[in-house]
């Protein structure tokens, strides 16, 4: 088991919810517990789907005080940035994938003044991402393949999570995708997530605070040098 000196966070995906609503439903999760919410940018050319841009963010941004992690499924993430900053990014999650320079793109990113997160698809090596570990403020290990929500969470990615937790015991390191209370929850945990997305899993519940007190009680139960109780 490797634990973690890492806080708990518990980002929504807007995804998952009525988009018709979207400043409504993200102030329902925000009511319900959430420390964030995390919004999907796709582009349909990095993965096959579009959703929102800019525009919707900065209007987005307009409701809601909430931490904004951008998940940028895109290609050429460099010519985003300006855009993305001024409609009110708090984090700029970027995919190794995506770009030729990834030390470029963190720069430019820090000079707009947001936080940094490198993310990964379930075919990259956690090994591809170590030497940007230092200048990034969080990687994420996706937990399906990219581009669409509801999807059936990828157990096999867990020991990508052990391996940088445990080489980077105080990095913050995210889950994306499928997650929900029971056993996905209880395998991010004990891999070493302490970052959790959740879409479908929060918005689609009867009791949304409820789950997001679960994600949470099983991460604090496996992480942060706790040992599991029964």
């Amino acid at each position: 088991m490797v634990f973690h000196k890492c806080n708990c966070r518990i980002g929504p995906s807007v995804l998952a919810s009525d988009m018709s609503c979207l400043a409504s439903e993200t102030q329902r999760v925000v009511d319900a517990g959430a420390d964030y919410v995390h919004l999907d940018v796709m582009d349909g050319h990095f993965v096959p789907n579009i959703t929102m841009g800019a525009p919707v963010i900065k209007c987005l941004r307009k409701h809601s005080k909430a931490f904004f992690d951008l998940h940028m499924m895109v290609s050429k993430p460099e010519q985003w940035v300006d855009d993305m900053a001024d409609a009110g990014g708090d984090q700029f999650t970027f995919h190794l994938e995506s770009t030729a320079d990834p030390m470029a793109l963190i720069r430019q990113i820090r000079a707009k003044n947001m936080k940094v997160g490198v993310a990964i698809k379930p075919n990259t090596p956690a090994e591809s991402v170590e030497y940007l570990v230092p200048h990034v403020d969080m990687v994420l290990v996706m937990t399906v393949e990219p581009g669409f929500g509801g999807q059936k969470f990828m157990a096999h990615m867990m020991p990508k999570v052990e391996h940088l937790r445990t080489k980077f015991p105080e990095m913050d390191i995210e889950v994306d995708g499928g997650v929900g209370v029971g056993a996905t929850i209880d395998a991010c945990a004990k891999a070493g997530a302490n970052m959790i997305v959740a879409g479908s899993s929060v918005y689609n519940a009867a009791d949304p605070a409820a789950v997001i007190r679960q994600l949470r009680e099983s991460v604090e139960r496996y992480g942060n040098g706790k040992e599991p109780t029964a």
